[in-house]
């Protein structure tokens, strides 16, 4: 005989409970918390950058920017020396530095229409070629002096070297078109060549040495001479008496310090504007944002750090 007791309470088993989730055990997507090894590395790896973007600025970039200037002052200079031009290219007195006042041609030197501004500091260089203020412009009675960067900024003057006794250089200034023949080079230290009354002489200077570190070396200067063989034309009257020692063949522009550091503060300021986007909208948001800015700033502090090498590097 079976007895049915019918059903009996149910008794809940409660579900277990999830664990919580503790702050250590959460995915981490921002920037790691700032500490002191944290700002190290992150000081070392911006300084790094700085490092290789100076370098491929210096020999590349500046090459480009170089590149892009000579277009402008090419197309300033041509439209300077049209008949129509109400304005014709200065040929004496105070020249504003920068202002084109020549184009070089020497196929040996491997130079067709270079243009030559007045000015021979690193800040003027960076636009090509530059004429020594306290010198007559080309053509003109008196030694001319011309001095180019031979391994940044495009390396105007490179081909300076391969120049030997009997080469042509042809220059053509407001006042026309002069040809010098090359006679030799100046050594450092030697005297230099006599020039005959009513007669005009070019030097063009660079810095010598075989191969980049050879060109980089300390006082390393190249001195090639050229005799004027067209018919000189005078110096007005105006010229400066002396030039800065920026302007001098082998020396940097100090002036550029304080806009080195004025850069080096954006960049700074960049860095942590970076860190702060990162924590806030995440990396790819905060790349797209600062990448530009952070280019531009590198672009703008590398400009002013060429100023601070020998104007002939």
């Amino acid at each position: 005989m079976v007895i049915d007791v019918g059903p009996g309470p149910i008794e809940e088993v409660a579900a277990p409970e999830p664990a919580e989730e503790t702050e250590s055990e959460a995915p981490r997507t921002g920037p790691p918390k700032p500490g002191l090894l944290v700002i190290t590395l992150a000081a070392i790896m911006v300084l790094s950058l700085v490092a290789v973007f100076l370098g491929v600025f210096a020999f590349g970039l500046s090459g480009l920017q170089e590149e892009r200037n000579q277009h402008q002052l090419y197309a300033q200079f041509r439209g300077l020396l049209s008949p129509s031009s109400p304005i014709p290219p200065k040929i004496g007195g105070v020249i504003p530095l920068g202002a084109p006042v020549a184009l070089l041609d020497s196929p040996k030197a491997g130079m067709h229409n270079v243009v030559v501004v007045e000015g021979t500091s690193s800040d003027q260089l960076l636009n090509g070629p530059g004429h020594l203020a306290n010198t007559p412009l080309p053509g003109q009675v008196g030694e001319s002096i011309l001095i180019g960067k031979n391994v940044t900024a495009g390396a105007p003057f490179a081909g300076v070297v391969r120049l030997r006794r009997g080469d042509l250089v042809s220059v053509r200034t407001g006042q026309g078109i002069f040809r010098y023949r090359v006679v030799g080079r100046l050594v450092v230290g030697g005297p230099a060549p006599a020039i005959p009354d009513n007669h005009g002489l070019l030097t063009l200077v660079t810095s010598a040495g075989s191969g980049l570190v050879g060109r980089l070396a300390p006082g390393s200067l190249l001195y090639v001479d050229a005799k004027l063989v067209s018919k000189p034309v005078a110096a007005p009257h105006g010229r400066p008496k002396s030039v800065p020692p920026a302007q001098i063949q082998g020396h940097n522009d100090p002036a550029a310090w304080p806009y080195v550091g004025l850069w080096s503060a954006a960049l700074v300021a960049t860095t942590a504007m970076c860190w702060i986007l990162w924590r806030r909208w995440g990396i790819v948001q905060a790349w797209i944002v600062g990448a530009p800015v952070m280019f531009a700033v590198l672009w703008g502090l590398s400009t002013e750090a060429m100023r601070l090498l020998p104007n002939v590097y």
